[in-house]
């Protein structure tokens, strides 16, 4: 098995000077992107997609959803995505590092979006005629701005992504009303923490209190943030963190599988797998199986 290969806006701009922000026609860009789309592969950048015609699906991180005109897609930097694309996609797809948009708005961060600054929120927003044609306004003066050489273009490209994301987050909103609250704006806030937390140690820490006490809260509180914000329990996030990063191995890396669950932190093979198991359905050796097929 090969390893997960890791795209940069380079490969994209063909000699632009700017390689901190790209736009395209998603026509355009699996045309002149092709040599490295057609595997599944990760980005080191931000990336929004908006399909407008055509029909197929599309996964990301082993989650498959469903592509259909007004489809918009939200991915982090890390995240494994592929999509089947019928002949007659198209769409918009524009992407920028963290340092182009944060370096403008001091107050203002990526990972503040719900969509992209969770791994277990949603990454699709459907997008029904009337919220279509006005992001599809919003889109176009993005392209036009991107291809242009006026006074102050970076301000105004910054400006129209930050439309386009607040308004996605504002129809996010919509389905979890808890966190257009201020104290749901707060839990969601401990939450980010959390998740930060837990990207760095879930290979060695797996118990709840060790979270709880680097975040100097009561486990039962974190539980209590965890639940408000995505409605599962901490033991839950910690398992399917473990359990998303041993389906990429187990996918992409060329390693055997007990190798994977010590990498994992799992001294015993047998407990891995029931951990998967219980998480996924599958055994490890079934989704391999799965995936190979």
């Amino acid at each position: 098995m090969e390893s997960i290969s890791v795209l940069n806006i380079d490969l994209f701009q063909g000699g632009r000077n700017t390689s901190d922000f790209y736009f395209s026609t998603l026509k355009n860009h699996l045309i002149v992107g092709h040599r490295h789309l057609e595997k599944p592969h990760r980005h080191d950048f931000y990336a929004a997609i908006l399909f407008t015609q055509g029909r197929g699906f599309h996964e990301i991180d082993f989650q498959k959803y469903e592509v259909s005109s007004g489809s918009l897609f939200f991915m982090s930097p890390g995240q494994i995505h592929s999509w089947e694309l019928s002949p007659d996609i198209d769409g918009y797809i524009f992407f920028c590092s963290q340092d182009f948009y944060e370096m403008h708005y001091v107050n203002q961060k990526l990972r503040s979006f719900p969509f992209f600054g969770s791994v277990h929120f949603p990454r699709k927003l459907q997008l029904d005629g009337g919220h279509l044609q006005e992001f599809i306004s919003v889109i176009h003066q993005l392209e036009k701005e991107y291809h242009s050489q006026y006074y102050m273009k970076n301000g105004l490209i910054l400006s129209l992504l930050s439309q386009i994301f607040i308004s996605s987050a504002r129809l996010f909103s919509k389905d979890f009303d808890h966190l257009s609250s201020s104290a749901g704006l707060s839990y969601f806030k401990h939450y980010q923490d959390f998740e930060d937390l837990l990207e760095e140690n879930f290979t060695a820490e797996k118990s709840v209190a060790f979270y709880a006490s680097a975040m100097k809260i009561s486990p039962k509180h974190l539980n209590r943030i965890i639940q408000t914000v995505v409605h599962k329990t901490a033991t839950d996030l910690i398992t399917e963190r473990v359990v998303l990063e041993a389906k990429r191995m187990l996918i992409y890396l060329d390693e055997s599988l007990v190798e994977i669950a010590f990498r994992l932190g799992y001294e015993e093979y047998s407990y891995f797998v029931r951990v998967f198991r219980k998480s996924s359905g599958t055994t490890p050796t079934q989704f391999i199986k799965m995936y190979a097929s």
